[in-house]
């Protein structure tokens, strides 16, 4: 999720766990602690493009890295409140809840995470819910606004962070059932035109869980659509993109390239721009394209030009968006 999100869902677990005892600085403890995956954001300072891709939601995220900052966490914070007499053992689950919420909440978007860094390079994504969807994070963030206005020794602050957490914790259940409703007519969808895949996904488009995106890859492409939980029952409208693996070979052994098609999990295809020969990541969606079906790819990297690649998660995702724009969204978002 984004960066408030964490925040907010760190500060709220924080005035739980040690409100009482320690007062707001127990939120700001938990801000702190529910961020610090987040940290491998310093290594795009470094980096190259696909090096920090797979660098980002990498180690930092991975369970080994829990268990050894939860330690050194608890360990700092023990001493440091050494007068409130805290046990140690306290401060490992607080900690551990806060890193954990963090590794946990970031594996239900598209990017992907690494739970098992450094054993394998395995990514989890289960693509429940766009990464900064304000229906999710409303919640938290009103708790801990409530939080920094209310006096520490109020009774309502237990009620209110529970309250924050419950139904933005709610709000993720729903946002599974949508998963499991957008899956079903999806297959129905596929079985029905008789297009034979060999797997699908469906991920969330921007700032919503009603609008989703799907891909299902055939043997030499991927058949791509639109489908609203609101929809009739009309069944999603295809688009076909070929692989062009063809136009990979030049770039064949090329490590910016092997890195390209781990990060994408295979969800990939390749094609000719003004910038020559780009590669697609298919998870991230098209530019508007429940507008246009034929609309560029949010992710494509310039294989070309290396150095023109920045930002290439988030390049053209909001390009000419307009109040024309949001309406047909939200209209989309309603169903055909």
């Amino acid at each position: 999720m984004d960066s408030l999100t964490h925040i907010a869902i760190g500060a709220c677990i924080g005035d739980l766990f040690l409100g009482k005892k320690i007062g707001k600085k127990a939120m700001l403890y938990g801000a702190i602690a529910a961020s610090l995956p987040d940290i491998d954001f310093i290594t795009s300072f470094w980096m190259n493009t696909p090096d920090d891709l797979l660098a980002h939601r990498g180690f930092t995220h991975s369970f080994l890295f829990a268990f050894l900052i939860i330690i050194l966490l608890a360990i700092f914070f023990r001493k440091r409140h050494s007068a409130e007499e805290i046990p140690v053992k306290t401060w490992l689950v607080f900690m551990g809840t806060e890193i954990f919420s963090h590794i946990f909440i970031d594996a239900f978007n598209a990017y992907g995470i690494g739970w098992f860094e450094p054993f394998s390079h395995y990514r989890v994504s289960f693509n429940v819910i766009f990464v900064a969807d304000p229906f999710f994070s409303i919640w938290p963030g009103i708790a801990a606004i409530c939080l920094l206005i209310l006096n520490r020794n109020s009774n309502k602050r237990r009620r209110i962070a529970k309250l924050g957490l419950i139904f933005c914790s709610l709000y993720l259940l729903y946002c599974f059932s949508n998963k499991i409703r957008i899956d079903n007519k999806t297959r129905y969808a596929l079985i029905q035109k008789g297009i034979h895949y060999n797997r699908y996904l469906t991920t969330p488009t921007p700032f919503n869980n009603w609008l989703w995106y799907v891909v299902a890859e055939t043997d030499a492409g991927y058949q791509i659509g639109y489908c609203s939980v609101f929809d009739k029952n009309e069944p999603i409208e295809f688009k076909y993109f070929p692989r062009n693996d063809s136009l990979l070979k030049p770039w064949n052994g090329r490590r910016d390239l092997r890195k390209l098609i781990r990060f994408s999990r295979g969800y990939y295809t390749a094609g000719i721009s003004n910038h020559g020969i780009v590669f697609n990541d298919l998870r991230f969606g098209q530019i508007m394209g429940w507008e246009n079906n034929d609309a560029d790819f949010v992710f494509h990297y310039y294989l070309n030009e290396p150095g023109a690649n920045y930002l290439i998660i988030q390049r053209g995702r909001f390009a000419n968006w307009n109040w024309n724009s949001v309406r047909a969204f939200i209209h989309r978002i309603r169903g055909n």
